[in-house]
């Protein structure tokens, strides 16, 4: 019994330093886990190149990473193009390729750098200097060998020296499309010119837009009444003559400045029509005159000469109230074109516009010809 408490003792004393073994083992692990990823993620600088061999006048490119604190500035080398890295290796372009992340608030910036050599010989490539945050970090030095292409002089004949001119012969089909096309475009050409010759001959139709400078309604009226009394008709014996000159007069100044056929209409519609725009006592003054009117020219009714005038005075006073002073005065006339002439200014619409065409269709055509020809002779 003894011996198995002190075996089970044993067995329990091993396992649990089993356990402190692999517990020890584990926080060593993860330590060793953090110091190599701080360790790994240290500001640094490395270079590459894709090939450390390459023929005369080739490329290769070299790839210049480096690795910062996120918030960290950078300068890179900068070569101006044709500038030698190294006497005999000229740099072409930098291309700078981005910024990726890395661990624990890292990243990683990289230019790549084009370069290039015409000298067949092995050359060391300095290392590349970048500075972060003003403080300077150099990359591994690199090697690049430049091959010489090999030729073989000891079979000469397999290399052929400069030929002389050569005399190819003329191939009526590769000239045939040219000359037809040469062809047609004289025949369009000759229409061209024929057409324009037509069009010139058929001279274009002018027509003359003529502003009219026009007298207004009331000014109209006015010089009408100014005849009426410079004839006398007020004293005139035929009354009827008077009357009629009076309200035709008037008539067409109400037409002309309210807008309604006045010319068509009787006197009562003529008052009809006036009432809601006119006043009232000078609307009462021309109706007493319309209707002395056609008294006179339909029931042969005789006024006294004081009668007349007063007609006179009340035409003058509502031409003088009704009367509009900012109307336009000036009207434009377009004259109407005959038949002959609309026919003829068709005409001449259709001649420019086929001579446009033929114009395109010539210079396309010579266009296309002198391309060819020089293809040929190219």
């Amino acid at each position: 019994m003894r011996d198995e408490m002190i075996q089970h003792g044993v067995e329990k004393e091993v396992r649990t330093s089993w356990r402190m073994s692999v517990l020890l083992a584990f926080l060593i692990f993860s330590f060793s886990h953090v110091f190599i990823s701080q360790a790994v993620a240290q500001t640094s600088v490395e270079a590459s190149i894709d090939s450390i061999e390459m023929f005369i006048g080739e490329q290769v490119h070299v790839t210049v990473k480096a690795t910062m604190k996120e918030s960290a500035k950078s300068e890179f080398p900068v070569f101006k193009p044709m500038q030698m890295i190294t006497p005999g290796v000229e740099v072409l372009s930098s291309t700078e390729v981005g910024t990726k992340d890395a661990n624990d608030g890292f990243v990683e910036r990289s230019v790549v750098y084009t370069l290039t050599s015409f000298d067949d010989t092995l050359y060391y490539l300095p290392p590349f200097v970048v500075k972060i945050d003003g403080k300077a970090y150099e990359s591994k030095s690199l090697a690049l060998k430049v091959l010489n292409i090999e030729v073989d002089t000891t079979h000469v004949n397999q290399f052929f020296g400069p030929k002389d001119v050569q005399d190819n012969p003329f191939q009526w089909s590769e000239w045939s499309l040219p000359f037809w096309l040469s062809v047609l475009m004289l025949v369009f050409s000759v229409i061209g010119y024929y057409l324009y010759l037509r069009m010139r001959d058929n001279k274009p139709i002018i027509s003359t837009i003529r502003i009219v400078r026009k007298l207004l309604p009331h000014q109209k009226a006015m010089k009408e009444i100014e005849q009426i009394k410079a004839d006398n008709m007020v004293t005139s014996e035929n009354q009827k003559e008077y009357y009629t000159k009076l309200t035709d007069t008037l008539r067409k100044y109400i037409e002309e400045r309210y807008g309604f056929r006045a010319m068509e209409m009787t006197s009562s519609e003529i008052i009809e029509r006036l009432m809601s725009t006119g006043d009232q006592q000078s609307l009462d003054e021309l109706r007493q005159l319309f209707t002395t009117a056609d008294l006179v020219k339909f029931a042969k009714y005789s006024t006294l000469i004081n009668e007349n005038d007063a007609n006179l005075v009340s035409a003058i006073e509502f031409i003088n109230q009704t009367k509009i002073e900012n109307m336009p005065t000036e009207e434009v006339v377009k004259p109407e074109l005959t038949e002959e002439q609309v026919r003829s200014k068709k005409m001449r619409t259709a001649l420019k516009w086929t001579i446009v065409g033929i114009t395109v269709v010539c210079v396309v055509i010579l266009v296309y010809v002198v391309w060819h020809v020089w293809q040929l002779i190219g």
